[in-house]
């Protein structure tokens, strides 16, 4: 089953020039689950340039070498192609790429509802 937080290898990502791009599931667990088709994906690269919307991945999380997500770059990704597994991200990672993903999509604390 797929899950937020997890990595997979995906062959000829659309739009993308490389064979194979590993991509990291960022759609709400409840979303995933649905009926839908498609999942929100962040890419991985081999680049990191320090921007608050880039987040370094490594061995830990079941890569080769040290990487870094692209929070500015969402894929929308169907499910099916989402079969070779890579690993998973920590709770803390995770939250390195929520507020990446804040960053990028320039939501504010302020913007969000009080619970």
């Amino acid at each position: 089953m797929l899950e937020r937080g997890d990595l997979y290898r995906v062959t000829s990502p659309p739009g993308d020039p490389r064979r194979h791009r590993v991509v990291l599931i960022v759609s709400r667990q409840q979303f995933i689950a649905s009926s839908y088709s498609t999942v929100t994906c962040v890419p991985v690269y081999s680049s990191y340039h320090g921007m608050a919307t880039q987040v370094l991945l490594g061995s830990e999380q079941g890569l080769k070498h040290v990487s870094s997500l692209h929070c500015d770059e969402l894929l929308s990704l169907r499910k099916a192609v989402l079969t070779n597994y890579v690993g998973s991200l920590s709770d803390a990672k995770m939250a390195e790429v929520s507020r990446a993903l804040a960053v990028a999509l320039a939501i504010e604390p302020e913007d969000l509802p009080a619970d």
